[in-house]
């Protein structure tokens, strides 16, 4: 029996199948962003606990520490470098406001980092991954590494006045209610009596 060129396997077909079937169940996760986190931390825990206990995979663990750093700092960057090109971020408050669009965006993020997770845990199960290291040295490097890229991260944003957090939307509460003529407010009648 030949196939026909339109036609594919059926493992292919069933392959494609699962990733629409996961890629539909994870496009529902975006709009819980706490429970992604939580999960996610509570994943950490389990991995760290797990090497705690082993007593090794630290090589694991700071390969995962790295890969960890790299995506906080694609998280903390601005999309657009402020040095790279000119229009970017605005510098003074007459400049229109953009707002801030990252490189790397926060459902990406926690995507990676919860499959870098996973797959540490999983090399965790295989003893050919628990290579002999003194593990303080690691800890120190990689520590090192973390102190000296947030330093230049946070030069970065205080050189460029950007600020890679939003705490919500602004209100203007009192500015932006409309005044009848003629009604008295609740401060105006507890006043009078």
């Amino acid at each position: 029996m030949e196939m026909e060129n339109n036609e594919e396997p059926a493992i292919v077909a069933k392959l494609l199948a699962f990733q629409r079937l996961a890629q539909h169940h994870l496009d529902k996760t975006t709009i819980w962003i706490k429970t992604r986190w939580t999960l996610f931390s509570v994943m950490l825990v389990a991995y760290a606990i797990r090497v705690y206990l082993k007593e090794g995979f630290y090589i694991v663990s700071y390969g995962l520490g790295i890969y960890m750093l790299n995506l906080l700092i694609g998280f903390l960057s601005p999309a657009i470098d402020p040095e790279a090109d000119a229009p970017g971020l605005p510098t003074s408050d007459k400049e229109e406001f953009r707002p801030f669009t990252r490189k790397l965006p926060e459902f990406k993020f926690w995507f990676s980092a919860f499959r870098a997770v996973l797959a540490a845990m999983m090399m965790t199960f295989c003893s050919v991954f628990d290579l002999p290291v003194f593990w303080p040295i690691l800890l120190a490097y990689f520590l090192f590494l973390v102190v000296l890229t947030m330093k230049e991260r946070i030069k970065h944003m205080m050189k460029h006045h950007y600020v890679p957090f939003s705490f919500g939307k602004q209100t203007y509460r009192d500015l932006t209610k409309v005044k009848v003529p003629g009604e008295k407010s609740a401060k105006e009648g507890k006043d009078s009596k």
